[in-house]
Parts: C-alpha cells; sequence; structure tokens
C-alpha cells in the first residue's frame, strides 16, 4: 500500500481542510497549503518505481502510470503557488473549502489515473468534476458569470457522463466485465459505438469539439487561479486516461480513427479561430486549449509507445506552457479581475521577468524553437505522419500557421507598447521570480535537451 501514500496523505489534507472550515481558527494556511502541496509532489516522486494492483484490481500502479500522477501533481503545486489571499480573487470565509476541494479533486484525477475498473474509472471522473462544480461560484464579488459558467459546466458535465456510462454499458453487455483490460471490443457497431461513448468523458475534460461549449464561460467565470487548474491539470488525467483507451481498438475498426480524426481537424481549427477574435485573456487559452486538444489527438490515433511517448511528452509541456501564461495573468490581474489581452501592453516596462515567461509561453505553445512546445508537436506530429495521417498532419501545420497571429499578439503587446494609462510596476515575490524561472527553464530545457525526458518515457511506456 506504500505505493498509495500520495493518496492517502491527499485524503488526509482534505480532512484537515474540512475540520479546518467548522473550526474557523485563523491558521496561516497559505503557506501551510503550498507546504502541503510541495510534499504532495514529493510523495508521488518518493514511491515512484513501486508497482501493485489493488481492492481486487480496481487499482493499478505501475510506473507509467506514475509519471502521470507527478505530472498532475507537479500542476497542484504551481496552481496552489498562484492562489492569492482569502477576499483577493475569491470570496472571504471560503479559503479552506477552496483548498479543500482542490485537494479532492486531484485525487480523484490520481485515482483515475490508476483506475483499471470502469467502475473505479467512473467514480473517480466524477469525484474530480463535483469538485471543481463546487469551487466555480466562490468567485469574488458574486460574479454572475461564475454562476453561469458553474451551471453550463455541470449541465455539460451531466450529459457527458450519461454518455460515458452509457458506453460503459455496451462495453459490459458485449464483454461481460467491467476490467479494463478484459474488454473485448471488436470491430461491430455496437462495440464501436460503445468504446466512443466511453470516450466523450475525456473528451470533454480536454474540451475538445464539440464538447467544448463549455470551456470559454467557465474559464471565464472561474477566479483565475481555478481556471489554471482546470485549464490544465484535469486534461492531463484525460490524456492518460484516452492512452489505455486507444489501446483497445481494434485495428480493423476505421470508423473509430475516422471519428477521431474528424474531432482532431474540427478541434484545432474552430479554436484557433474563434481565439483570433478573443479579447479577454481567459476566453482566449480556452480556445487554444480547444486547439490544442486537437493537436495531442494525433497522437491518439495509432496504439504504441511512440505514441504514448509522444502524448506523455505533450502532457508535460502543454502543463507547463498554460501555467506560464495564467502565471502571468495572475500576476497582472488586479484584485481578480479578468485581464484584457490588452491589459499585457507593456508588461516589460513593468516587469521583464513576467514579459519573458510570456514569451517564452507563447512561443511554445506556437510551437517556435528551442521551446517544449516544438519538440511536443514533432513528436505527434512524426507519430501521425508515421501512421500514414499525412493529410491530417498538413492540417495540424497550417493551423500551427494561424496560431502565430493571437499568441504572437500578446508578445507584441508585451514587449512593443506602453501601458494603457498610468501603470505602477509589478513587484514579484521571491515564489513569483522562482515560479517564472522555474517554468520559463523547464520549457526551454525541454525544448533544447529533450532526449533525456523521452528516452525516461520510452523505459516505462514498454
Amino acid at each position: 500500500m506504500w505505493v498509495l501514500m500520495p493518496e492517502f496523505f491527499l485524503i488526509g489534507c482534505f480532512t484537515f481542510y474540512f475540520v479546518l472550515s467548522l473550526s474557523r481558527v485563523p491558521w496561516r494556511i497559505r503557506p501551510l497549503s503550498k507546504g502541503l502541496a510541495l510534499l504532495a509532489f514529493f510523495l508521488t516522486l518518493i514511491t515512484f518505481g513501486e508497482q501493485g494492483e489493488f481492492f481486487s484490481g480496481a487499482l493499478k500502479v505501475d510506473t507509467f502510470t506514475q509519471v502521470f500522477k507527478a505530472i498532475c501533481a507537479f500542476g497542484f503545486f504551481l496552481v496552489f503557488c498562484l492562489l492569492k489571499p482569502e477576499g483577493e480573487d475569491h470570496e472571504e470565509g471560503y479559503l479552506h473549502e477552496l483548498y479543500g476541494f482542490l485537494t479532492l479533486s486531484l485525487l480523484g484525477l490520481m485515482v483515475l489515473v490508476s483506475a483499471e475498473d470502469l467502475l473505479s474509472l467512473f467514480i473517480a471522473l466524477e469525484l474530480s468534476s463535483y469538485c471543481l462544480y463546487v469551487i466555480l461560484p466562490l468567485r469574488k464579488g458574486g460574479y454572475l458569470g461564475s454562476v453561469e459558467g458553474s451551471l453550463k459546466y455541470v449541465f455539460f458535465g451531466a450529459v457527458c457522463s450519461a454518455l460515458a456510462l452509457y458506453g460503459m454499458g455496451y462495453l459490459y453487455a458485449l464483454s461481460g466485465t467491467t476490467k479494463l483490460g478484459a474488454l473485448v471490443v471488436e470491430g461491430g457497431l455496437f462495440s464501436s459505438l460503445g468504446l466512443l461513448l466511453f470516450s466523450v468523458a475525456f473528451f470533454f475534460k480536454l474540451s475538445l469539439f464539440p464538447f467544448h461549449f463549455w470551456a470559454p464561460d467557465v474559464y471565464q467565470g472561474a477566479s483565475n487561479s481555478v481556471a489554471a487548474f482546470i485549464a490544465s491539470v484535469p486534461k492531463v488525467a484525460a490524456l492518460a486516461v484516452l492512452l489505455k483507451i486507444i489501446g483497445l481498438f481494434p485495428q480493423e475498426s476505421k470508423g473509430l480513427k475516422d471519428a477521431l480524426w474528424v474531432i482532431a481537424v474540427l478541434s484545432m481549427t474552430f479554436g484557433n479561430l474563434a481565439a483570433l477574435v478573443q479579447k479577454d485573456l481567459k476566453r482566449l487559452m480556452a480556445y487554444s486549449g480547444i486547439a490544442h486538444g486537437g493537436y495531442v489527438v494525433l497522437g491518439l490515433l495509432e496504439p504504441g509507445i511512440e505514441a504514448k511517448v509522444a502524448v506523455s511528452f505533450y502532457a508535460l509541456v502543454y502543463l507547463l506552457m498554460t501555467l506560464g501564461v495564467f502565471l502571468v495573468l495572475v500576476g497582472v490581474s488586479e484584485k481578480g479581475k479578468d485581464v484584457l489581452i490588452e491589459d499585457l501592453s507593456g508588461l516589460y516596462s513593468r516587469s521583464p521577468l513576467f514579459a519573458f515567461t510570456l514569451a517564452v509561453s507563447a512561443f511554445s505553445l506556437i510551437g517556435i524553437p528551442p521551446t517544449g512546445g516544438f519538440m511536443g508537436k514533432l513528436f505527434l506530429f512524426v507519430v501521425a505522419y508515421k501512421a500514414g495521417h499525412k493529410l491530417l498532419v498538413l492540417i495540424a501545420l497550417v493551423n500551427t500557421v494561424l496560431s502565430l497571429f493571437y499568441y504572437l499578439n500578446m508578445v507584441r503587446l508585451a514587449y512593443s507598447k506602453e501601458s494603457l494609462g498610468p501603470r505602477s510596476p509589478l513587484v514579484l515575490s521571491t515564489l513569483d521570480k522562482v515560479l517564472c524561472l522555474t517554468v520559463s527553464g523547464l520549457l526551454l530545457l525541454l525544448g533544447v535537451f529533450p532526449s533525456p525526458w523521452t528516452d525516461f518515457l520510452y523505459k516505462v511506456a514498454v
């Protein structure tokens, strides 16, 4: 059970936050919460290499699973570092609840990554989602958009969960088991339909077209730090599950791959076109996430070790470059307010380090060398090209060029224009500086020296 220590630790953290929410004792909770989040990440590293099956095979932990657990825990720690003081970007009196439900959501995502049974997978999926439904309306000021975003998130989440449950029913009826490894998925209509419906819940997490409608309103309605979590960590866990699902695809099932092909094209194209006309930075990141979900589908079209490595590499890179943008967004935001793209004007004169972090993250989102985003896209495109999807790779390249316009516009504003009106320089804390250097440094390191990470992934993906 030692390998499940991170999960047990998160249960303890949630219990701790729950007790504090009842006691109303004036603890210095912010630094303590960061320490607990960092400890959760360290526990995923300490237990690395341990393996085992638990609860009659409902959970299976191996080295590859632990890679995704570690990435999720690292993103969780970064998000906790972005959380602002009580009353600044969320309602006063709900700080313990915010920390507690974020922790419980991470617990659900970790269990989701390890789940090897349809029932445990569905329970973990719902646990991770319900926690986010609860904390979305906690944004400061009774912001109407947060309630609207929360309702859309609940509604679309419920519909996609119902479709996934319906697909699970098909798979169980055809196979007579709920174990993922024992599912018999043939090339017939019902098995293909069941597998596609089962995947809908994770398409929703990735905000793939046409399951993306919730994303822009949820991102804009949530507080900046909560939006950062929704935009990054759940998507990493969803990719881990989708890698398991594509292994179930029968080789002769051309219809399933055609469906993924269409979803990839629509997600990339719609996401990039919609992002071109956005004025709010969080809405832009929502549509950017839709486009990047389309890119990552290129690595899901063909099961195999290369696909696993490409998707895993991109999962880490996407987490870093998304949180890099949100790190700047949270720093620029005044008392948790929304940030318009034009608010980035003159950012270099206010904070050169923030401007540099934004530039590195934007270049990585585009896929410009020498950033990790370039190598991540290259690996995905190579996997799709080798699988014979040459037209899809060409469409992805065209969409990459299209994304230049709105990503480079952010960098242009940050470096080439003066601030709109008088604005004081941004004072960065020591933690902010460390986070900026860490995120930027890792993105550049993964772009210049990707081999150590990819070699490691090849070893654990076997």
